[in-house]
């Protein structure tokens, strides 16, 4: 469990090292025009979700038959070698194909949620999927800021870097220290696990998985929470200098308020636990929805540093919370020895929100910034109001 979780804070602290500051980024390759800066980033950060999310359901399989462990270092070998060649590009276009390529061999993030959902008895499973993401949340909290203290400092292509050596050194953690065997033998101890044999396993398809109770409005719900978490990466950025700061400051402003959301969003994740302990889970989803709906609502209204800075505490919060509650209820009802295929399927819908989110808020950020965060509202609250409704405890 800690190997997880210390690979997951490696690897996410080292995406956001520059991700957040993608459109700066492609400014210094040339494009100087708002909305070509804004399409150009919204389409560079869809594509990798989009094309991983069509392979991650065979990633999660080809885990349950073959071990994690290995489809997760095959996964961050990847990125030392995608991000540092990202130090070297000259064009937009070299950005967006790197991209691509990226897409092609991601997924450790899935991997690990599906680690962590077998490395713990089920009555604990919302503890050891929070604690995962709480990891790959606190990555992003620190990751924003270090990146824009060193944009400044050295520069956004040395940024990449560092980047690289993060995933590194998260390589060699998993390399040397998780145990495949240790993970499976404590899914089997668990008296709460659903018996299914390693062909029943294999057996599991597309339509099985959809049959569960409550696991396609789970995938829904996480599609949506993903859609809202990622629309404010092309567009934030732009936003922060709009309302007024001075270009120079931009990345440590923008940096912090990604940091605020990755932060709270942790505190989400830690705390979610103990709220589905209180409270049912179809309340606690709902809930951090409506809580981030507020949110949205309050960055569209105001132009205000200390007012965007609350409305990232409830964004994070929000989504924080009701993403760890749906992978717990999703993750309920799976067969323990189907968790990769499972959650690999989860995945995909939280892939495709990913993918999605830039690339629409790229379009609309191109006409109005305003506009990204007005529809982010509506998506919350459509989430709030059909789990309040629908969802079966």
């Amino acid at each position: 469990m800690y190997v997880v979780t210390a690979a997951s804070f490696l690897g996410f602290t080292g995406f956001t090292l520059v991700m957040p500051f993608l459109p700066l980024f492609i400014n210094q390759l040339g494009v100087t025009d708002v909305g070509a800066i804004a399409i150009w980033t919204g389409v560079s950060l869809g594509v990798t979700p989009a094309l991983t999310a069509v392979l991650a359901p065979t990633w999660g399989r080809l885990g349950d038959r073959y071990g994690r462990k290995i489809m997760v270092e095959r996964s961050m070998l990847s990125f030392v070698v995608l991000m540092t060649a990202m130090a070297f590009v000259t064009r937009a276009w070299h950005v967006l194909a790197l991209r691509a390529v990226q897409g092609l061999f991601a997924g450790y993030g899935s991997l690990s949620v599906a680690m962590a959902a077998e490395s713990a008895p089920r009555d604990r499973m919302p503890a050891a999927i929070g604690l995962v993401q709480t990891a790959q949340r606190l990555g992003p909290a620190l990751g924003p800021v270090i990146g824009g203290v060193l944009a400044g400092l050295v520069g956004l292509r040395h940024a990449f870097i560092v980047t690289a050596a993060f995933y590194a050194i998260g390589l060699i953690v998993v390399w040397a220290m998780y145990e495949d065997r240790a993970a499976a033998g404590q899914a089997a101890q668990d008296p709460d696990a659903v018996e299914v044999d390693d062909a029943a396993s294999r057996r599991v398809t597309f339509r099985n998985v959809m049959a569960f109770q409550n696991f396609t409005l789970m995938m829904g719900v996480i599609f949506g929470l993903q859609f809202v978490d990622r629309s404010f990466g092309p567009v934030l950025p732009l936003y922060v200098e709009q309302v007024g700061v001075a270009h120079a400051s931009v990345p440590i402003v923008a940096g912090v308020l990604f940091s605020i959301t990755a932060c709270t969003g942790a505190l989400g994740h830690h705390f979610c636990g103990r709220l589905l302990r209180k409270f049912a889970s179809r309340l606690v989803i709902a809930g951090g929805a409506a809580v981030a709906a507020v949110g949205s609502g309050l960055t569209a209204a105001s132009g205000r540093i200390w007012m965007l800075c609350a409305a990232a505490s409830l964004i994070g919060l929000g989504i924080g919370a009701a993403m760890t509650a749906s992978y717990s209820a999703a993750g309920r009802v799976i067969p323990a020895r189907a968790h990769g295929a499972g959650f690999g399927v989860l995945t995909s819908a939280s892939l495709v929100g990913m993918a999605s989110s830039p690339f629409i808020a790229g379009l609309l950020g191109g006409t109005s910034i305003r506009a990204v965060f007005l529809m982010d509202l509506v998506v919350m609250a459509i989430v709030a109001a059909v789990v309040r409704r629908n969802m079966i405890e």
